[in-house]
């Protein structure tokens, strides 16, 4: 379990719209930590109640989930 500012870096990462931050945070999950990210980023894009900025990045995580470039 990460700690509260270890987890506020990791989300740090994740939302920053660099794909290659997103990446490396992403890259030091277990496979079942990637699954529970993955659906979450999803619910942020997809769910009401989330701010604009949060969907975008959010969408933009998930870019560069799928374009390992």
């Amino acid at each position: 379990m990460l700690t509260d500012d270890a987890s506020q870096q990791f989300w740090d990462a994740l939302l920053s719209r660099q794909p290659e931050r997103v990446r490396a945070a992403f890259a030091g999950l277990d496979e079942a930590e990637r699954d529970q990210v993955l659906k979450h980023l999803r619910r942020m894009v997809g769910e009401a109640g989330w701010h604009p900025e949060q969907k975008k990045s959010a969408r933009a995580a998930l870019k560069a989930l799928k374009d390992p470039r």
